[in-house]
């Protein structure tokens, strides 16, 4: 399934003598999943809160939970990360504990069985925008990699077809392999130009959530694109962005020597 991108003016230019190599988010850049995922992060912390709440009143996850704690951060730092934020503490407990568990790991796999049973009930959406402009780079003789929070994300990428789009993929299983912090952190991106063989400065980092776009400013990248998919205008330039946009359609490819 294919997501129109209308066309919008004011577009970026990627010029091959400028920038080597085009570094992409997945969920929310490339697939729609980015959604699947906020449904199933909601059905998780909605009912933990819940169980959670004492005698106040119930303070449901929302979307701006969403973007600020969760958004392009590994599975179980946003739970760390939202779940502080609400005062509430859970014990780590370890990887052999099945989704029942009430710990960080439990919540994790809990959450996880929530998102494969949405996408096999909905099938994996794509964003028309961002796979043309994969074909446009890499027709110019751009290298391309995903770069992913998601230990899914190979799994998204056989189910949408995507797999020949992308040089590499650093994800949540090749970063919880290697021993490498998620976003905001720079290490994923700075790994994925490295098995790209180019060098930061030459490279582009597409990111829709405020973790990879910081992310990518803190690892010197060539460029930052935002990709407002949600949330306010400007927040992703903010964050750190050089530029912000909301349609991958618009942004604009040149070949040529670089």
């Amino acid at each position: 399934m294919t997501a129109a991108e209308p066309p919008v003016s004011a577009a970026p230019v990627l010029a091959r003598r400028d920038y080597d190599a085009a570094l992409f988010d997945l969920d929310g850049v490339v697939t729609r999943t980015a959604q699947v995922h906020a449904e199933a992060w909601t059905r998780l912390f909605d009912a933990y809160l819940e169980a959670h709440r004492g005698s106040g009143p119930f303070q449901p996850f929302t979307a701006e939970d969403y973007q600020r704690y969760v958004d392009g951060r590994p599975r179980l730092d946003g739970i760390r990360c939202f779940l502080r934020s609400r005062g509430l503490a859970p014990p780590e407990g370890s990887p052999e504990e099945g989704p029942e568990a009430e710990t960080v790991w439990g919540l994790g796999k809990r959450k996880n069985g929530y998102f494969l049973q949405a996408l096999e009930q909905r099938g994996v959406e794509v964003f028309a925008g961002a796979v043309g402009l994969l074909e446009r780079l890499r027709a110019a003789g751009f290298r391309t990699a995903v770069v992913s929070a998601s230990r899914n994300c190979e799994a998204v990428l056989r189910r949408a077809g995507l797999e020949h789009l992308f040089d590499a993929r650093v994800d949540g299983v090749e970063a919880g392999r290697l021993g490498l912090p998620g976003k905001p952190a720079p290490d994923t991106f700075l790994e994925a130009a490295r098995r790209l063989g180019v060098t930061p400065e030459r490279a582009v980092v597409l990111e829709d959530a405020q973790a990879g776009v910081q992310a990518g400013r803190r690892g010197h990248f060539g460029l930052v694109l935002g990709v407002r998919r949600a949330g306010p205008e400007g927040a992703l330039e903010r964050a750190g962005a050089d530029i912000e946009v909301a349609h991958l359609s618009t942004v604009r490819v040149e070949e040529g020597e670089p």
